[in-house]
């Protein structure tokens, strides 16, 4: 290898053990050695916490996130999703190309995560649902911070069709999560937002209001160097929806992004992202059709050269153990990722 192909070992790769990473390095670069057989490695995040979080502690926060970036960057070209885009179109990728995103609109995606970005030189993609800006809440959220804050050891949702749950341990707690947002995932919008109203009059707690970023966060971000994409205005299941609404709700993001950050919106990624469940081909068309130059799903896998711009694959396979990341990724690089 070339010097020059060392570039983001920077002083901070005397914390990470340096046989590993040669290693992981030297297998990541046979498996996508740049060009035309290149591989693009795109991965996802949602959130960073300041701290980790009891209830999920597998969640990223702002001391897991510093190493896996740094993880990142040594075994990785870490290049913005507009420069992979281009070097897709044109075969001319870097080695190891990997690209980082994030879904939703997080606001610890501006306080925590940007300046980490900015510590490790690592552009980012921020795909934002904007009907949730300025003091929005998912519901997926609501269901959480419900369950989180809920008094007692047991919540009964009875009434609701939903049924009595044990919540006295964390575990519990996080177990009625699961299974409630398994349950309300794939209801209609109405419904699922019905019954989280319902949710929030049977449980007592403040509901936090300051989850999403504000819309002068988006512009914080895009004035940093960040990418702002779009993720429709109400993150629902496309799948589920008529074309019509389905299209306006994707327009309505791209419009409303647009006009916060006085530039063109180029990316798309589909809410939930999963190939012929979440989305299908009809969205695939109306993302060409709107404008976008490519957009991302959850499907795993590595983009090649002849893959569809229009759903790239996403994959996090973090580990803290470098050769394990390694293997992970590496492993994500054989699958081409789903398609509709």
């Amino acid at each position: 290898m070339r010097t020059s192909e060392y570039d983001h070992l920077d002083n901070q790769v005397n914390q990470v053990p340096l046989w590993p990473l040669l290693t992981s390095r030297a297998m990541l670069h046979l498996l996508s050695p740049g060009g035309r057989r290149a591989r693009l490695s795109i991965l996802i995040y949602h959130r960073v916490l300041p701290c980790q979080d009891p209830l999920f502690p597998e969640e990223s926060h702002a001391q897991s996130f510093d190493q896996q970036m740094e993880q990142l960057a040594a075994c990785f070209r870490v290049i913005s999703l507009g420069e992979a885009i281009r070097g897709l179109r044109n075969g001319t990728l870097p080695p190891r190309a990997a690209c980082v995103t994030f879904d939703d609109g997080y606001a610890d995606n501006a306080e925590i995560a940007l300046p980490i970005l900015k510590k490790h030189g690592i552009p980012a993609t921020f795909f934002v649902a904007t009907g949730f800006l300025d003091g929005g809440r998912m519901f997926n959220d609501t269901v959480i911070e419900l369950i989180r804050r809920a008094p007692g050891s047991t919540v009964d949702l009875g009434s609701l069709g939903l049924g009595r749950f044990s919540i006295g341990t964390i575990p519990e707690r996080r177990q009625t999560i699961h299974q409630l947002l398994s349950r309300l995932k794939y209801l209609s919008s109405e419904s699922r937002q019905s019954t989280v109203e319902a949710m929030s009059a049977l449980i007592p707690v403040i509901l936090p209001d300051n989850l999403m970023m504000t819309s002068e966060q988006v512009r914080v971000m895009h004035n940093a160097g960040m990418e702002i994409g779009g993720h429709t205005a109400s993150h629902p299941i496309l799948a589920q929806m008529e074309n019509s609404p389905a299209c306006a709700d994707i327009a309505t993001g791209k419009e409303v992004l647009e006009d916060i950050i006085r530039a063109p919106v180029r990316f798309f990624a589909y809410p939930n992202g999963k190939p012929g469940r979440d989305y299908l081909p009809d969205h695939v068309r109306m993302v060409k059709r709107l404008g976008f130059d490519a957009a991302v799903s959850t499907a795993h896998g590595a983009a090649r050269k002849d893959s569809d711009l229009h759903q790239l694959p996403r994959f996090t396979p973090w580990d803290q153990r470098p050769m394990r990341f390694a293997l992970l990724m590496a492993r994500n690089m054989l699958k081409t990722g789903e398609t509709v």
